[in-house]
């Protein structure tokens, strides 16, 4: 089969590789939609946590049932996305309910190899059948779900006021599942262009342009009070430590960015406050099964925000080109072809 591999930083190659053929307990899936998410590119980049190379990217995938191995009951050709984060099970996060932080997880295209390929062996519990949703919708539930998990974790609701930093797919992810939550939302972020986009695209009460007053303008949108909720999904140190006192008395901090950088804070700001500060990770499957509801039902958007796609026989030279300064790229999606 075809891959596509990261052998390095900056180096992606193509490869031909044996089929896999699923296992006990496995289902081997055939790949339609691949969403290119930050990850990927820090990878390609050599900014990506948890990672070592080479790898075959791609962690936004959806496909069709090709086969199943032994042990499991799905259909054939059905319509899947899949769930890329692989728990164990056993360990104290799994038997807490959240499997999205197990101890032992492996995420695919991250610790194990990814989806650019034209097909792969996940087990069962990672593949989830659905029907009347695009293949590329589907390739973007995992993204959207990284957002619904941020507003879950903050449990945000009709009383909150939310700053959502960053305008990228995440963040999109973020204001879009604040807004279904009832909440005001604000977006803030560096390329005003994005910030247009989104009041367009999906209603925001208002927007920061984080070139300018970041604390002046939230102060003015506020009247004084700040925003209860502040989802950073940047992965800028900065914006990050910013979110210490730009928050309301009482208020909560969602961090969904993950970065290499130490982040510091003062404690009295910090402590006057008694704020709350979390970090989000991946997403669970309720999150992903909320996403695709709300994705039949019209109050969540994926394929707005779709600014690049390309044929998977074209990526090599289509994804350096995504990566670049100005290349205008909000979200891209690989079609196999």
């Amino acid at each position: 089969m075809r891959t596509i591999i990261c052998v390095e930083p900056g180096t992606l190659e193509s490869k031909i590789l044996d089929k896999p053929v699923p296992k006990s307990g496995e289902v081997l899936v055939k790949i339609k939609s691949i969403g290119i998410c930050g990850t990927d590119i820090h990878a390609y980049g050599g900014n990506q946590p948890y990672f070592s190379y080479p790898r075959i990217l791609g962690h936004e995938l959806s496909g069709v049932i090709e086969e199943v191995g032994s042990g499991v009951d799905l259909p054939l050709g059905a319509a899947v996305y899949i769930i890329p984060y692989l728990h164990c099970g056993e360990c104290i996060a799994c038997r807490n309910n959240k499997p999205n932080c197990c101890t032992n997880i492996e995420v695919v295209g991250v610790h194990r190899d990814g989806g650019m390929c034209e097909y792969i062996a996940v087990p069962k519990t990672a593949v989830v059948v659905t029907e009347g949703v695009s293949f590329n919708d589907m390739a973007l539930i995992e993204c959207l779900a990284i957002g619904a998990h941020a507003v879950k974790r903050a449990q945000i609701n009709e009383n909150d006021t939310v700053l959502v930093l960053g305008a990228g797919p995440i963040g999109i992810g973020a204001l879009q599942f604040s807004k279904i939550a009832g909440a005001t939302v604000f977006a803030s972020d560096v390329m005003q262009d994005k910030l247009d986009f989104c009041v367009k695209e999906y209603g925001l009460d208002g927007t920061v342009n984080a070139l300018g007053d970041v604390t002046q303008q939230l102060s003015d949108l506020t009247d004084g009070q700040f925003p209860t909720v502040i989802i950073d999904c940047t992965g800028n140190a900065k914006a990050m430590e910013s979110t210490f006192t730009n928050l309301a008395h009482g208020g909560r901090i969602v961090f969904v960015s993950v970065i290499k950088s130490p982040i510091t804070f003062q404690d009295p700001e910090f402590h006057k406050r008694e704020t709350t500060l979390l970090g989000s990770r991946n997403a669970t499957q309720d999150d992903f099964e909320h996403v695709v509801a709300c994705l039949k039902n019209g109050t969540a958007k994926s394929g707005s925000f779709v600014t690049h796609t390309a044929k998977f026989s074209d990526l090599l030279t289509t994804f350096d080109d995504w990566v670049k300064p100005g290349s205008g790229v909000i979200k891209a999606v690989v079609e196999m072809d």
